[in-house]
């Protein structure tokens, strides 16, 4: 399967015993966009994502990376491929320093992996691109500091690290600004503008922060109760008689008319 889109499912399908979380969603994401999925609590987005990432399999269905089928493949082997996750909880190492959260994830995608009888030297390549990574993400004064000392923001801006570490080509963001200070979310927003468009990198977003959503996709995906409900740019969305009644409307009232 070649075409012009990198992720691609195709009636894509998760229940838990009698509960179908993900209900036939076939969904086509462009390349080099940010592209993010919305929906009330309950919608499958997460689910969704552990779907996209290989962190589920699904119950029937298909999900397509640049034309190949990694439906099956688990967690690790899509990260080696060149998709990156972040969860909704932080998922850092809080006892080690930011550059060694950062190396260890270098060295986790990298040829080395865990070999710890090797001499540090052969590690130089991990520490060299940790650093580059820790002045991207805007933490260098922070390199030495244990993680669990950030703040809120600064452990997100970690995690991205983190994700960044591999350099992957898709960003599959889940909530990256749950429980962040609203005068933080600029920064990070920012900083994930920056990356996708300096990299040349596919975002997909999940995020329940309207404000963000709109300034900032290229594409929105509206999900409710496992389907997708619509698709379209950020006015499109706004504008949908349909997504207003299930979802935008009970939380910001007309946006369309905003």
């Amino acid at each position: 399967m070649k075409n012009d889109h990198i992720l691609i499912t195709q009636n894509l399908r998760m229940e838990f015993d009698a509960l179908v979380a993900v209900d036939n969603v076939s969904l086509k994401v462009r390349p080099n966009t940010i592209h993010s999925i919305i929906g009330p609590n309950g919608a499958g987005k997460t689910t969704f994502f552990n779907l996209l990432s290989g962190n589920l399999s699904p119950s029937a269905g298909r999900v397509f990376y640049k034309g190949r089928d990694i439906t099956q493949l688990p967690l690790h082997r899509t990260a080696h491929l060149g998709i990156g996750r972040s969860f909704q909880i932080t998922n850092i190492f809080p006892n080690l320093t930011v550059l060694e959260n950062i190396r260890l994830a270098c060295q986790a995608l990298g040829r080395g992996n865990f070999r710890f009888w090797r001499s540090h030297k052969y590690f130089k390549e991990f520490e060299e691109r940790a650093r580059e990574v820790i002045q991207q993400v805007g933490l260098e004064k922070e390199t030495l500091a244990l993680a669990r000392s950030l703040p809120h923001g600064g452990q997100r801006k970690l995690e991205f690290g983190i994700i960044l570490a591999a350099d992957p080509e898709v960003l599959l963001l889940d909530e990256p600004t749950a429980g962040m200070a609203a005068e933080q979310v600029p920064e990070l927003i920012q900083l994930i503008r920056d990356v996708q468009k300096a990299g040349n990198k596919t975002v997909m977003l999940v995020e329940h922060n309207m404000n963000v959503v709109m300034s900032i996709s290229n594409t929105i995906t509206v999900m409710h109760q496992g389907q997708v409900l619509a698709e379209g740019t950020a006015a499109e969305i706004a504008s949908n008689e349909r997504v207003q009644s299930a979802y935008l409307g009970q939380l910001y009232g007309d946006l369309s008319g905003s």
